[in-house]
Formats: structure tokens, C-alpha cells, sequence
């Protein structure tokens, strides 16, 4: 035997999303990792934990907290994100050598699902080719991503009839435009207001949790209002995960 490493989407923030697959896997782990950001994000190191809690039939399990390395803030975004993912191989070879034992089994619980915007995969995979003395398997298991949550709370359905929809940043968005349906994710400056006014917006942020925002209408008609609560939160936060839908006039 060797190691096995679970990835498991936990869904978008509402532990009543995980699902049956998941919590399986949440018994079958003797050792979570999970990337420490600071004290500013260590509501989601509990938010794990508080699923592990719930979840989880047998005691025994542990977690094991990672040092996040910090991501350049300037240079080219595909070197600085490539230089930020190198760091992390280094960090997880390492912890997953040391922390879990020749046929152990581990996890990384991924916020919402491991396939959109989410780089466990691609650093496992890395560690695979850079660090061929970390032997393991690993599978995944899908949870629910933050646009599923969010046509959901909407109540609205992810693309009009017949047609399709991008899911995209707000750095693409601000680079190419708005052609029909797009969701969009990790934008920082709020690139919406970029669209025109009589666009459709359906905004969310914190789905899934207690402190969960929503917001609907047109950009002319609600895009100050998202912009300062989207500020606010983050001020009182000190952290934001946010996502939304457009839909072009």
C-alpha cells in the first residue's frame, strides 16, 4: 500500500452541503492539511473544522496547519502565480511526507470544488512529478461550487434558453468584455461597474454562511451598493470570497 490523499470539495460555506461521498471520505482520514492564511482567514480553517466535528463518527483524526507562502502582489500574474504554486509543492512534499505514514491517508478539504479555481490538483499533480520519493494516490470528490450556490439563493437559473455561459475573473472580464452570460470570480475592484448600466447583476458573497450577502437588480441600479458592501465586509472580515452573475442587455 501507499499513501492516499482525498480531495474533497466541502461546498461554499453551509455544512449542510456536503455530501455523502464526502463524509466518507472525511471518516476514511487520519490527517487533514489545511493552509494557514493568518489570522484574518482562520474562519476557514474553522469552518473545516466544524465539518470534520460534525461529520466525522470516530475520533482520532488530526489536522495539520501549512504556512501559506505569500503571493507577489506585482510582476507577470502567470509567473507570479506559477513562482506562489512552486512554493506551495515545497511546503506539501514536505508535510505530506513527514505527517503521514507510508499507507496513511490524507485529505485537503477544497472550499466549494476542486476543479474551478482551486489549485490543490494542480500542486498535487506537481508534487507527483517534482517529487517522485512522496509516493501516493489521491482521488477527488466533487462539492458544490459558489455559482451553483449562488443561482440557487437567487433562485435563477444559470443561462437563458439555449444559450451558453463563461465563467470567468474579473481580470478577464475587464480585458475582453461582456458577451451574454458570465459568471465571475476572484474580482477584487468590482469590474461590474465596467458593464453597461442596464446589465443584469446577480451578486453573493459569504454564500452558504451566516454572514451570506445577496444582491440583485442592474448595474446601474445596484452596483454602489454592492461596491460598498462588498467594502464594508471585507473591513469587518478582514477577508471576502464573493461571486457573481451577469447578463448582458
Amino acid at each position: 500500500m501507499s499513501r492516499h490523499i482525498h480531495v474533497i470539495g466541502i461546498g461554499a460555506g453551509d455544512p449542510d452541503h456536503v455530501t455523502v461521498q464526502a463524509i466518507e471520505a472525511l471518516n476514511d482520514t487520519q490527517v487533514f492539511f489545511a493552509m494557514d492564511k493568518g489570522e484574518a482567514k482562520s474562519d476557514l480553517i474553522a469552518l473545516r473544522r466544524e465539518i470534520c466535528t460534525r461529520f466525522i463518527r470516530e475520533p482520532g483524526y488530526r489536522f495539520v496547519q501549512l504556512p501559506d507562502p505569500k503571493r507577489a502582489s506585482e510582476g507577470d500574474y502567470r509567473e507570479v502565480v506559477a513562482d506562489w504554486h512552486a512554493e506551495r509543492t515545497k511546503i506539501w512534499a514536505r508535510a505530506i511526507a513527514t505527517e503521514l505514514g507510508p499507507d496513511g491517508v490524507g485529505a485537503f478539504l477544497a472550499w466549494g470544488d476542486p476543479s474551478l479555481y482551486d489549485s490543490t490538483l494542480r500542486i498535487l499533480d506537481a508534487i507527483g512529478k517534482q517529487a517522485a520519493e512522496v509516493e501516493f494516490t489521491y482521488d477527488v470528490i466533487p462539492g458544490i461550487t459558489a455559482v451553483q450556490a449562488l443561482t440557487a439563493r437567487h433562485r435563477i437559473p444559470l443561462n437563458d434558453v439555449g444559450e451558453p455561459v463563461l465563467i470567468t475573473t474579473g481580470r478577464q472580464l475587464r480585458r475582453h468584455g461582456l458577451s451574454g452570460s458570465a459568471v465571475v470570480m476572484l474580482d477584487a475592484d468590482c469590474t461590474f461597474a465596467t458593464c453597461p448600466a442596464d446589465t443584469r447583476i446577480w451578486w453573493g458573497a459569504y454564500l452558504g454562511t451566516d454572514d451570506e450577502l445577496l444582491v440583485a437588480g442592474t448595474v446601474g441600479e445596484v452596483g454602489a451598493r454592492i461596491a460598498a458592501l462588498r467594502s464594508q465586509a471585507r473591513e469587518r472580515h478582514g477577508w471576502i470570497m464573493d461571486t457573481y452573475l451577469l447578463r448582458a442587455p
